[in-house]
């Protein structure tokens, strides 16, 4: 637990003198602590520091933790959702991070005025970095896909989500989150009234202080965070 609280001192130091760096304040960046990798005693331990936002990307792996923590935090969806598990996602997690075609809006707001469970926040997924291994809408689709979900009364769209390429030099990443911080301006534009799009999920453990530079609202911390549990992350 000691190692624990250090890390997230540590972080919570970079997250300072990052806003510090661009005339930020440090209350506007959320922390999701991804707890993918780890067990549920450690899932725990990071709901017992205060840490309010837990993060899971496969749905096998999160329903036991859910159910054995979900009262504790709030959950927030994070990796490629399938169809067929929006049952499971639906009434349980309070965000969704990674909502990247209209199938499965449209599966979500079936099953949310199915369940009769209150509205789904949703950040629609860009890929940015245009990469064939991430999932995503292009930024060419982003306007036409944004209005589309607009009209969907079961889904809040709360904000974009980026995942940038895994690069040595953090800095290089940077164009990545600075383009999605323009498509954000772009949509807000619209001045569509369920489309003020306020928050930017963007960041992880090894590019997050540059995220926060440009803007983010929301970033996701794996391994910096919670340690390497099974696989990294």
């Amino acid at each position: 637990m000691e190692e624990l609280k250090n890390r997230w001192k540590q972080i919570q130091e970079r997250i300072e003198k990052a806003c510090h760096r661009v005339g930020r304040d440090p209350n506007g960046v959320h922390v999701v602590a991804v707890t993918k990798y780890v067990d549920m005693e450690a899932t725990s331990r990071i709901l017992d520091l205060g840490l309010e936002h837990i993060g899971e990307s496969r749905v096998q792996d999160a329903l036991p933790k859910w159910k054995e923590l979900g009262n504790r935090g709030t959950w927030h969806f994070i990796g490629h959702l399938q169809r067929n598990k929006v049952k499971d996602v639906v009434g349980r997690f309070t965000y969704l991070h990674s909502l990247d075609r209209f199938s499965l809006a449209q599966e979500i707001e079936r099953r949310i005025k199915q369940q009769q469970s209150g509205p789904l926040r949703a950040f629609i997924q860009v890929n940015v970095a245009g990469e064939d291994t991430k999932f995503g809408i292009s930024p060419q689709e982003l306007e036409e896909f944004a209005l589309e979900v607009a009209n969907l009364s079961s889904i809040e769209i709360v904000g974009l989500m980026t995942m940038a390429p895994i690069a040595e030099d953090p800095e290089e990443v940077r164009p990545v989150f600075r383009e999605l911080k323009h498509l954000q301006e772009k949509i807000q534009r619209l001045n569509h009234p369920r489309l003020q799009v306020p928050h930017l999920s963007m960041g992880m453990s090894q590019d997050f202080e540059i995220a926060i530079e440009e803007g983010a609202t929301w970033i996701r911390l794996g391994s910096v965070l919670v340690g390497e549990g099974k696989r990294g992350g």
